[in-house]
Formats: structure tokens, C-alpha cells, sequence
């Protein structure tokens, strides 16, 4: 396993980490959960993503019934909560201070830590000043219970406007986005943030490497119904499906079988390939898929410049 700086901070990421979002509760038990995050862990793995929205709550209790049992040293993993989505209470959503430290203190709780590694805003809140939030982070980061914190799915200007305050104050700017990426969804991550990453060295923990599945080459022209595309709150991953997904996806399904690697290793690989990628996150329903993303690497040397500019043109 590599291990990548996480942008301009000094933690050290592995370059493939493990996410638990829909699969970790809805589609695995804590005996296959543990499997997993035992193999990740054994693998060189060292970061593990989580947030308050994951199952309600419930994904992260799960990882914290699993940190405690495995028991591995708190100083060779990192561990990651996100905070918007606590509830339905009007104070148990979005990013006021308030809520900001009541689900950092409600995560510590759920995943039986004293701190968090790395939090996430999980999405920007046109409700609350952005000062506002960086003010409760930097409460967090002094009172010690986060280590580093970021922003997820914000736009490029949201977040130069969080380094503005940050600037302005003399607080610390987040350390890291976490936004979707992958062969089908670049546009973000290529264009808009590319002045961010030039400006700021902002880390990233890209989340849906494999476009939640579509690219393992699985899926032809329909959903199968346990599938994460089914599962209940996620109606909108089968929305944003469409017939270039599927070109695109037999291309790269053919292209796989081409250099003889699987379409999930070839679509991780691509990830990697890019400079301004910290970690791919990537998550499993059971073991073996865990094992074949993993061993992705183990075919980095196929990735040539002529394959990486074939997919880009696709």
C-alpha cells in the first residue's frame, strides 16, 4: 500500500481507503463488516470514513462495536465523521455551531473514540454564514476532539470563501474535500477545483470510485433490485443514470478485458492516476469485492499514459 500526503497537512492517507456509506449497514452484518475492516487494516488501509447521516447513526455505531473489539492501536488508523444530516429537527441539521458540536460529540460517542481524525461538512448550508462554520471547527480542532476538518460536495467558491475567513480571522482552512469522482463524473473535480488544488493544496478523499457500481460491469441496461440503487433514500443514484453512462461503461468494460484486469481495478486505477487525488474511498458488500478493489494496485504499471488519455476521450 502507498500512503499519499492528505494536501498541504502531514497526515499520511493510504492511497485506497475504506468507506462504509449504504453497504456498511444495509447490506452487511458486523461479522462480514469486521471481515472487511480486519482485511483493509491487514492491507495497509489506514483510513476509515464514516458520518452522521450513514443509516442514521447506525453505520457508525457499527464501526465503533468493531474498533473496540479489534482493539488496534488509536496511533495506526484514521477515522473520519461528517456532519449536516443529524435529524429532523430543525437543530439537527445543517452547519450552525451548535449542531456542529453536538454531532462531533455524538460521533465521538457512536464510534468509541476520543477523537476524530478527520470531519467533513457533508454539504454546504446556504443557511449558516460560512464563518460561522469555520469558527465551530476551529473550536473543535482547539478542544482537541477533531484533528483536521473539510468540506464535502461544497463548490469551489464556497470553499475559497472558507479559506477567505480563515485568512481574514487567523483560523485554520480546511484541510480537505471529499467529492464524488470517477470516469462518468469528472466535471467538478477536473474543472471547477482545479484552481483550488493549484491555489490552496487542498487534500481529497474522492467518494464512488466505481460510480456506486456501475462500473464493476455488473450493470448492462437495468438495476437489479438489491442493489444499492434500491436501497430506500437513495432513489436519486438511479436518476442520475443515463444512456452515456451505459456507452461509456461497455467501453470501459471492453478496455478491461483488453489489458486483463477487472472493470472496478481499471476505474480505481484511473482515480489514482490523478495527482490532486489524496484516497479513493472505496466500500464492499462482502469480502471478495473488498479483495479484488484492493489488489488494484497490485496493476498500476498497466495504466499507461495512452490507456489514461484513451479513457479521457471517451
Amino acid at each position: 500500500m502507498e500512503y499519499r500526503k492528505l494536501g498541504n497537512s502531514g497526515l499520511k492517507v493510504s492511497e485506497l481507503s475504506f468507506g462504509s456509506w449504504v453497504t456498511f449497514v444495509n447490506q452487511l452484518n458486523e461479522k462480514n463488516a469486521m471481515d472487511c475492516m480486519s482485511y483493509a487494516y491487514e492491507q495497509g488501509v489506514n483510513f476509515f470514513d464514516n458520518a452522521e447521516a450513514y443509516a442514521s447513526g447506525e453505520s457508525e455505531i457499527l464501526m465503533g462495536n468493531i474498533l473496540k473489539k479489534l482493539n488496534w492501536n488509536r496511533d495506526t488508523y484514521i477515522v473520519s465523521s461528517k456532519v449536516f444530516w443529524g435529524g429532523d429537527l430543525p437543530t439537527q441539521r445543517g452547519l450552525s455551531k451548535k449542531h456542529i458540536h453536538d454531532a462531533c460529540n455524538a460521533a465521538l460517542k457512536r464510534l468509541k473514540v476520543d477523537y476524530l481524525d478527520l470531519f467533513f461538512c457533508h454539504r454546504p448550508d446556504p443557511e449558516t454564514p460560512i464563518i460561522e462554520t469555520v469558527y465551530a471547527m476551529n473550536d473543535l480542532l482547539h478542544q482537541g476532539k477533531i484533528m483536521y476538518w473539510g468540506t464535502s460536495e461544497w463548490s469551489a467558491e464556497e470553499i475559497h470563501e472558507a479559506f477567505l475567513c480563515s485568512e481574514k480571522y487567523n483560523l485554520r482552512p480546511p484541510s480537505m474535500e471529499q467529492p464524488q469522482y470517477n470516469i462518468l463524473f469528472r466535471e467538478r473535480f477536473e474543472k471547477e477545483y482545479r484552481n483550488i488544488f493549484k491555489k490552496y493544496k487542498i487534500g481529497s478523499t474522492i467518494w464512488s470510485p466505481l460510480a456506486s457500481g456501475l462500473l464493476t460491469g455488473k450493470y448492462n441496461e437495468s438495476i437489479p433490485k438489491k442493489s444499492r440503487f434500491k436501497v430506500k433514500g437513495y432513489e436519486w443514484l438511479a436518476e442520475s443514470i443515463n444512456d452515456v453512462d451505459f456507452t461509456k461503461i461497455k467501453k470501459i468494460v471492453d478496455l478491461s478485458k483488453k489489458i486483463n484486469i477487472k472493470p472496478s481495478q481499471l476505474a480505481i486505477l484511473w482515480c489514482l492516476k490523478n495527482k490532486n487525488v489524496s484516497t479513493v474511498i472505496i466500500g464492499a458488500s462482502k469480502l471478495s469485492q473488498l479483495k479484488e478493489n484492493l489488489k488494484s494496485t497490485d496493476y498500476s504499471q498497466l495504466i499507461t499514459d495512452d490507456i489514461i488519455n484513451e479513457i479521457n476521450n471517451y
